[in-house]
């Protein structure tokens, strides 16, 4: 995974010195991770709406969902928005306030796009695997969402 995502990033930059907007880094970056490895069976970018508190559905691939909107604080990917950091959840059979896309899913992934403290929103992996994802995808997406917040950061200036 860290090779695909090493490969992304420089075709974001390539997209980003052509002057590609945010959305269409997003939808690339989707489908690109969607296609890197059969574990991953949705993926999707939320947005965060700071001013309603939720997430927002920005792109997928995979089986439609009817969470189009989480709020913060909510399900595991409201659970990174409120606590500021990842989630790597093996089994998300065991958790309490978990929102599932699919009946199938058993682990899901959510790397935050971030610059410092400022969360824009988020990378969200599920698989129908039981512990799919490991350390080095979690480090893999990580760069691809650094480098989708640093096209955010641009836009604003």
């Amino acid at each position: 995974m860290i090779k695909t995502a090493t490969e992304l990033v420089k075709e974001l930059q390539d997209m980003r010195e052509h002057g590609f907007l945010t959305d269409a880094l997003l939808r690339h970056s989707v489908k690109k991770v969607a296609a890197a490895d059969d574990r991953f069976d949705w993926v999707g970018a939320y947005l965060l709406n700071e001013d309603e508190d939720e997430l927002w559905l920005h792109n997928y691939v995979g089986s439609p969902t009817e969470h189009a909107r989480i709020p913060v604080g909510k399900g595991v990917c409201g659970t990174a928005v409120a606590e500021k950091r990842n989630q790597n959840v093996a089994d998300v059979t065991e958790l309490e306030n978990y929102l599932a896309c699919s009946p199938d899913t058993r682990s899901e992934l959510v790397v935050l796009i971030r610059a410092g403290d400022e969360i824009f929103g988020q990378l969200d992996l599920d698989s129908d695997e039981p512990g799919a994802f490991t350390d080095e995808d979690e480090e893999a997406l990580g760069l691809i969402a650094d480098k989708l917040a640093e096209q955010f950061v641009a836009e604003r200036r």
